[in-house]
């Protein structure tokens, strides 16, 4: 149980830091009070929060950050450029905590190490206040402490009575009562006495029960609000914090009745303590609030994703079954299945979907600091973050991303003295925008840079012997040439981009996910790279097509129609099929000879006409069986590297049926026929 509540932690604590490199960088474009406290409460959490779970020498280094924020909350700090730049970095080290699993020597030596003294350093000296080495380390043990201040260190201070009793099952949820002791020891002197009025005899003792309760006096100059602050996550324990006047102090009335470790400690309800009370119960009504939603494992949900791709499954062989028999009771109940597994899978497919912003947000600081180390200034604008989009998709589009932002940064906008001297203005601007269309997403990086240069990639592709000197390509294949593993017209390799890796990893994925690229590009204009991605991956809608005795599926999102194949519009030109379809003549494969299965040809043949890189194409089959929706299933290793198949699914006979992956399909057959940009074989 522990482990899970600090296994939540840190997956809390994670999200709380991505969202707060977010909200540094918006706090360069405008300075809010909302922003501030949403960042100071971020802080908080992770330091309150990280001292429970065992996590202190992230919550000492947490201390010295929120201290700042703190100021910033009350006017007494400004938010600079050197303020950002240094919460950035603060953020970082941070994760460096949370990777190293809690507290040990390594946590330990990082707290000592030269970034983090570094780090404490720069923010106390922003807030005036040096580190004190007794706030840092704190105590160590859990024996009730007394330490009497000196005469000095009691002026401004006041005493406060505190009744603390964990929730019963605190233990098992993973609440650290020694953890909050020591905190309350950082605020100033205390005395702590036990209760242990609850403690049954040791035959009835439940040793993962928490039945001990504290009494402590705190002697502090932070004030009540620091005291309730250090329970702000036992909302489920029994707390009051009174505010004591001239009253004798808690070690000199041990033995009084109402602190007799031999008695349980009063009852003291928080609502007796107004308004500490309403206080401490805030977080009470915060976890109300957030009841509403609950966190889930994304195995969890793949979990279910694979038990609803099975009952897609048997509904398809229900069907089969259905229109065997011909019975019209059990085509309703056929019917009203399918209606039920429709909705649960539109129910299901949407629980993991999530918006595009998630990976947007990640640029920001890329950009921010890209920009930096190459000296160019440059802004990054976000369109269309609300798209939604699959999680397992978006997962993997993160890194493409990173690269052709980097190339767009690297190579595509020029220094702020060329665009000065080109007449643009000195900002140069990177865009990232989502929409979708249809059953795709659209992801595009624009830049207002110097765009492609066509010559320059012709003669690099010509050097590499990728085309033969005297080809004819037009503008757009040559930017595709920009993919080919290891290409690159950079005349210099930097630490960030030109050894013409990038790109390549870049296709090399989104053909993995069944997407496609597109590449518009200007002289002196800019660049924009469009990705077109499926919403989903686990579930699809099929065109079931047939191809000698083997059934065949294509994605239903590539068809835009199908045709009659008719023998006397059949044409060749340049090595290549041709059908003439209405007014428009359309390139076809015959996909027995691609697969190369045995030829048998039927009568009536149809061709399914596909779009791919904005070009149609037809794709020659036997029949049309129907569409249907697809379980995408993972292929086998016999089967992994064959071109032009995405995946296999089960149908409604039990049969397996390939999916065919139409882009690296048609891409793969031109390479073959030495139509595409690269060299014939």
């Amino acid at each position: 149980m522990i482990e899970q509540a600090t296994e939540a932690f840190v997956l809390e604590a994670r999200e709380l830091l991505a969202e707060l490199e977010t909200l540094f960088l918006e706090l360069e474009d405008e300075v809010s009070a909302a922003r501030i406290d949403e960042i100071f409460r971020a802080l908080h959490t992770v330091k309150g929060s990280g001292s429970m779970f065992g996590y202190t020498a992230l919550s000492r280094f947490t201390h010295h950050f929120e201290n700042a924020y703190d100021l910033v909350r009350d006017g007494q700090l400004e938010v600079e450029r050197n303020l950002i730049d240094l919460s950035l970095s603060a953020r970082d080290l941070m994760i460096s905590f949370l990777d190293l699993g809690g507290d040990g020597p390594e946590a330990e030596a990082l707290l000592e190490s030269e970034d983090v003294m570094r780090i404490v350093s720069q923010l106390t000296g922003l807030t005036g206040q040096h580190e004190n080495e007794a706030e840092t380390k704190g105590a160590t043990g859990t024996e009730p402490v007394q330490s009497t201040p000196s005469q000095a260190e009691q002026a401004g201070r006041t005493r406060f009575r505190v009744r603390f009793r964990p929730a019963v099952d605190a233990l098992r949820n993973g609440m650290r009562p020694d953890l909050l002791l020591r905190e309350l020891e950082d605020l100033g002197s205390t005395s702590v006495e036990l209760d242990v009025s609850a403690v049954p005899r040791l035959t009835d003792l439940d040793p993962t029960d928490a039945l001990i309760g504290w009494v402590l006096e705190v002697e502090t100059s932070e004030g009540r609000e620091a005291i309730e602050d250090v329970f702000i996550f036992a909302d489920d324990a029994d707390l009051s914090v009174e505010e004591l006047g001239c009253e004798t102090p808690l070690a000199e009335t041990a033995n009084t009745p109402s602190v007799d470790a031999a008695s349980p400690a009063p009852a003291v309800s928080s609502e007796k303590t107004d308004p500490a009370a309403r206080s401490v119960a805030t977080p009470k009504a915060t976890a109300m609030a957030k009841s509403e939603s609950i966190r889930v494992t994304s195995s969890r949900l793949d979990d279910m994703m694979d038990a609803l791709g099975e009952l897609v499954i048997a509904q398809a062989r229900l069907e089969a079954v259905s229109e065997e028999m011909g019975s019209p009771t059990l085509e309703t109940v056929v019917e009203d299945m399918q209606r039920l597994v429709m909705g649960l899978r539109d129910a299901t497919l949407s629980i993991r979907m999530l918006p595009v912003e998630s990976v947007f947000g990640k640029f920001r600081r890329v950009v921010r600091d890209l920009s930096a180390d190459l000296g160019k200034d440059v802004r990054l604008l976000t369109e269309g973050g609300e798209t939604e989009i699959d999680k397992n998709v978006i997962d993997r589009i993160s890194e493409p991303l990173v690269h052709m932002i980097r190339n767009s940064i690297d190579h595509g906008l020029e220094t702020a003295q060329e665009r000065t001297e080109l007449g643009k203005p000195a900002q140069g601007t990177v865009w990232l925008s989502a929409c979708q269309e249809g059953g795709e997403i659209l992801v595009s990086i624009e830049d207002n840079g110097k765009g492609l240069d066509a010559e320059a990639i012709r003669a690099r592709a010509v050097e590499r012997e990728l085309i033969d000197a005297n080809a004819e390509l037009s503008v757009q294949d040559l930017h595709q040439l920009i993919f080919e593993p290891g290409f690159s017209t950079a005349k210099i390799v930097s630490a960030v981009s030109g050894r013409g890796v990038g790109m390549d990893a870049v296709k090399t994925t989104i053909d993995a996910l069944g997407g496609s690229i597109t590449v518009l590009s200007r002289a002196g204009q800019g660049t924009r790279i469009t990705l077109r991605l499926p919403v989903t991956m686990a579930i699809i809608d099929g065109l079931r097509v047939r191809l000698g005795d083997s059934v065949y599926v294509i994605p239903l999102s590539a068809v835009e129609e199908c045709v009659e194949m008719d023998e006397a519009e059949n044409l060749r030109e340049s090595g290549r099929s041709l059908l003439q379809i209405r007014d428009e003549t359309v390139p076809y494969l015959e996909l027995e000879e691609l697969f190369g299965q045995q030829a048998r040809p039927e009568a009536g043949r149809r061709v399914v006409v596909v779009r791919v890189d904005g070009v149609r194409a037809g794709l020659v089959v036997d029949d049309i069986l129907g569409q249907s929706q697809t379980v995408i299933k993972g292929l086998s290793i016999y089967h992994r590297d064959i071109p032009g198949l995405g995946g296999a699914t089960i149908l409604g006979d039990g049969r397996v049926a390939l999916i065919i992956d139409v882009v690296t399909l048609i891409r793969w057959a031109e390479t073959r026929r030495g139509q595409g940009p690269r060299k014939a074989a």
